[in-house]
């Protein structure tokens, strides 16, 4: 069953916290957040992504970076930009964008849930940018980055939330860059916290949505200081990271789409006539989404698809072959185009939907790109199935939207 805690949270004062929170450090280049920060001395991007305050030569795992990092912090909390809680809360974050609403409670998760997969887990992981973060945690002596977990939605949950929003006023209440609100609520009265945590103690797993190496980082330092502290109690801060739990039918996942660069030495009309092999093919007058499961929609020298994958190469009994990111790598992308490994192979990028299908037309308008592949989103459904089978999704299969702000609320480990 699912361990949580309250913790006393490091977060900006009031006033400044529209200035002090940030985009998740990986959502940005070192370019795009050194532009970011050029008029903002609090943001946050100093703490998480210190990089931008270094010089290019640091290689990512230079120790000066994590120093910096620290550094950073020590000032924001001298300055009386940030503060630490004196008591154990929960926190409540409500984010808005467009019509759609998410709410999550803000808490530590237990490392040894995460051993023990009752935090159940969908992606594999790199061994390099775990070390960047676990390096980044241990110097900062905090988890600075959110884990963004979801669990199967109750009833029990969203009543105690709703009414703690009710009871309280939101300690902050800002709308971001990109349009998108943040409503933040500090819950302090130790009998709802004592009910929330009862309530998951009862929930039998938790699924990490997003945050697969910041939860890896931490479950590795915990390990690490359990070792060099030749503790066995397995209750010490750092035995638990930052994260925040949605109920799985708030969360709302994008298509996560694939341009390639070249057609593999083809022709358009050879690579179409390839296609047709395995797939039903319908040209559209404008690029589009594709508004179902199993189909795909592709743009290639100024001309629209749909492409519908044929019964025959739809495998319904795994969970894994019937996620329309393997369909397209299985059938198109690896035998067709030769990119049998898209997480190594540069003739392929991957990108978010939330900069939309008019992105994809952009990118191979400019000659950069040969073709581009819209997907039809990844359901919450699929992810949990994945992470309950034990097995892992093929990477870049999910894309979550709205972004948790970084700094809106830190855990430190001692």
């Amino acid at each position: 069953m699912a361990v949580i805690k309250p913790f006393k949270g490091i977060r900006p004062v009031k006033e400044k916290a529209r200035e002090v929170c940030a985009p998740p450090y990986d959502t940005l280049s070192v370019k795009e957040a050194r532009e970011m920060v050029k008029k903002n001395k609090y943001s946050f991007l100093h703490v998480e992504k210190s990089e931008i305050d270094c010089p290019d030569s640091y290689d990512v795992h230079d120790q000066r970076i994590f120093d910096k990092g620290r550094k950073n912090l020590e000032k924001l909390l001298k300055e009386k930009i940030m503060f630490q809680d004196k008591e154990e809360c929960l926190y409540i974050y409500k984010q808005i964008m467009g019509k759609h609403e998410q709410t999550g409670i803000v808490t530590v998760a237990s490392v040894e849930d995460y051993i023990n997969d009752v935090i159940k887990k969908h992606e594999n992981t790199r061994e390099d940018k775990e070390i960047e973060r676990a390096m980044h945690i241990d110097t900062i002596n905090a988890n600075t980055g959110s884990v963004f977990l979801t669990y199967r939605k109750r009833a029990d949950v969203n009543e105690i939330v709703k009414k703690t929003m009710r009871d309280l006023k939101p300690e902050y209440d800002f709308i971001d860059k990109l349009n998108v609100r943040h409503i933040f609520y500090v819950v302090k009265d130790k009998k709802t916290i004592d009910i929330i945590v009862k309530i998951f103690a009862g929930i039998e797993n938790l699924y990490v949505a997003d945050g697969h190496h910041r939860s890896a980082a931490a479950t590795r330092i915990a390990l690490k200081r359990r070792k060099e502290e030749k503790s066995t109690s397995k209750t010490e801060e750092y035995n638990y990271f930052l994260s925040v739990i949605f109920p799985d039918d708030e969360m709302m996942i994008m298509d996560y789409n694939r341009v390639v660069k070249d057609l593999n030495r083809m022709t358009k009309d050879k690579f179409i006539k390839e296609l047709e092999k395995k797939f039903v093919i319908e040209k559209i007058k404008r690029m589009q989404k594709p508004v179902k499961i199993h189909d795909f929609t592709m743009y290639i020298e100024d001309e629209s698809y749909i492409i519908k994958a044929k019964d025959e190469i739809i495998n319904r009994c795994d969970f894994i072959k019937s996620l329309d990111v393997s369909i397209l790598q299985e059938n198109v992308l690896g035998p067709i185009l030769g990119i049998e490994n898209p997480r190594t192979d540069k003739r392929i990028d991957f990108i978010g939907g939330i900069r939309g299908i008019k992105e994809l037309k952009k990118l191979v308008d400019s000659k950069e790109y040969r073709v581009a592949f819209a997907l039809f989103p990844t359901s919450m459904e699929q992810l949990m199935n994945v992470s309950d089978s034990g097995k892992v999704m093929p990477p870049k299969s999910t894309w979550f939207e709205p972004k948790l702000q970084s700094g809106i609320v830190i855990h430190k480990l001692s």
